[in-house]
């Protein structure tokens, strides 16, 4: 899978481990399949980590199912891999590695209700479907504007205009 990062990644000092994730890219013309999260303001991609005993296309739908409520995918095909470094803020390690593999996915069949994880619904996220500007114009604000703006921001805006550059 090729990188999408726009200059080389330098690991942080400290102790690390790795975190492989998996994220979903759906379109539907111009609009996009994004979760927004009122916590922080933001709209970010569907997705999240990968289990030991799954593979990423595995790991992919499950999340999609928990997330946005996508029974099943009809297509799926690589965009690229992001790769980050945070600081961990828990006491067991300093970093984290964050590895990011995107595929753009086509869903076929009706969507049921999202089973979101209590952390999710706490955040009040919840799946939406926006115009690809206005995702990046909102995120563009809040990263401007906010002080609760979560960590994965960033990410989100570097990721959904690679997107709309390169999809669109």
């Amino acid at each position: 899978m090729h990188s999408l990062n726009p200059k080389p990644v330098i690991p942080l000092p400290g102790t690390c481990f790795t975190r492989r994730t998996t994220r979903a890219i759906v379109l539907d013309g111009r609009k996009i399949l994004l979760l927004y999260t009122a916590r922080y303001d933001d709209y970010s991609l569907p997705g999240g980590g990968v289990d030991d005993h799954e593979s990423a296309e595995q790991a992919l739908l499950r999340e999609l199912r928990e997330e946005t409520g996508a029974k099943s995918l009809k297509r799926c095909s690589e965009f690229g891999r992001y790769e980050e470094y945070r600081p961990w803020y828990k006491p067991d390690y300093d970093t984290i590695h964050i590895i990011s593999d995107c595929y753009v996915c086509e869903v076929c069949g009706q969507f049921e209700s999202p089973q979101m994880e209590d952390y999710e619904h706490a955040n009040g996220m919840k799946p939406v479907w926006v115009d690809i500007d206005a995702a990046i114009s909102h995120n563009q604000k809040t990263l401007a504007n906010s002080d609760k703006q979560g960590q994965s921001l960033l990410r989100e805006l570097y990721l959904l205009q690679q997107i709309k550059d390169r999809l669109m």
